[in-house]
């Protein structure tokens, strides 16, 4: 009997110690792969510099300086207000930077350095040469909207915002869908055909409608219109984890570990979903280019984010309704068309790494 029993913990350690092993081999191989493939690596390269280049977009693009040096003292406007006063200004209000007499004030006892781009999302140019939107120049690199504001800088902050609401929501439709998934996978039986009735019924409603619905009942911020598209939003891996799972469930190693008495969220979370993460890794960058179109779709149809916020949509729908100004709609479409391509070839990428029918060499 203590033989049997030795040999049933021994059968049951082995497995989930050389599956560790396995989990940590197969992903560096994976990784070797996603490497090989020149466009989707390249791909994953651009887009995280550029999305890293719009984390610090007040540091790009901002109508405040990022150093100022007057009257021997230094400060950094782009961290906080100061008053006129300080400059040598009359009231005591925040300084505007972009005043020409706000700058001949410390132009004459000191120096200011501004950001590349000296505009914020929100600053509205009044030295324009013709009505707004005007067309591109030399101080408007991508031209002004149809209230001033520069367009280069509303779409770099409109790109963090989309990309930001995208990865948060990738992150939390995944933990979601993976949860729901394994479930399903691992019980089966009542509780799966019940939840797929229920996947179905839910997947079949109108999304995009129910959002808008959703959307107009109180004014969207962005955690608002994260939780009401993550309504929708998670149901794209709960069948990928359930397959891997009603897949595993009849591993060896699980049943040993169920015969053992291990807990089933151990198993579940510890000894199973290892296996699951490769088809949902491949498929996380498909989910990140669906929420940023989702949300970008909103803005579009004003359903999305605060009126004056910076948003790739709102640009879109700017665009259309000012067919003068062609500009507008040329930048947002490219800034959305180069986003989204890249993203599909990291996907790409990414998918044939994981197919296990590649050579493994």
């Amino acid at each position: 009997m203590k033989k049997s029993v030795a040999a049933s913990y021994c059968f049951l350690n082995k497995p989930v110690k050389s599956h560790r092993s396995n989990v940590v081999r197969d992903a560096n191989l994976r990784w070797r792969r996603f490497r090989k493939n020149r466009r989707g690596f390249i791909s994953f390269i651009l887009f995280c510099v550029i999305f890293g280049v719009s984390l610090f977009s007040e540091f790009i693009a901002n109508d405040k300086p990022l150093l100022l040096y007057y009257n021997g003292q230094i400060y950094f406007p782009v961290f906080k207000n100061y008053s006129e006063l300080e400059f040598g200004g009359e009231f005591d209000i925040n300084a505007d930077f972009k005043d020409p007499y706000m700058q001949n004030l410390i132009n004459n006892n000191g120096w200011l350095l501004m950001p590349p781009i000296p505009f914020s999302h929100s600053t509205i140019n009044y030295t324009l040469p013709q009505p707004a939107p005007s067309p591109p120049t030399t101080e408007n690199i991508f031209g002004t909207d149809d209230r001033g504001r520069d367009v280069a800088a509303r779409l770099l902050y409109g790109f963090r915002i989309s990309v930001l609401f995208g990865i948060t929501l990738t992150i939390f439709s995944s933990l979601v869908g993976i949860f729901f998934g394994a479930m399903q996978g691992y019980y089966g039986g009542t509780f799966d055909l019940i939840f797929q009735r229920f996947m179905e019924v839910w997947s079949g409603m109108p999304s995009l409608f129910m959002l808008i619905i959703l959307s107009s009942v109180v004014e969207p911020n962005f955690w608002w219109l994260l939780g009401i598209t993550l309504l929708f939003g998670w149901m794209g891996l709960v069948g990928i984890v359930r397959a891997e799972f009603l897949r595993a469930r009849n591993f060896e190693y699980v049943l040993s570990a169920q015969a053992m008495g291990m807990k089933n969220s151990r198993i579940m979370f510890v000894h199973i979903l290892p296996n699951a993460l490769s088809g949902v890794l491949s498929y996380l960058p498909f989910i990140l280019g669906a929420s940023i179109t989702t949300l970008t779709s909103l803005d579009f149809l004003g359903f999305g984010l605060p009126s004056g916020s910076p948003s790739l949509g709102e640009i879109l729908a700017q665009g259309k309704a000012n067919l003068q100004a062609p500009w507008l709609g040329i930048a947002s479409f490219l800034t959305l068309a180069v986003t989204l391509s890249l993203l599909v070839f990291i996907g790409e990428a990414v998918r044939d790494a994981i197919d296990p029918r590649r050579n493994t060499k």
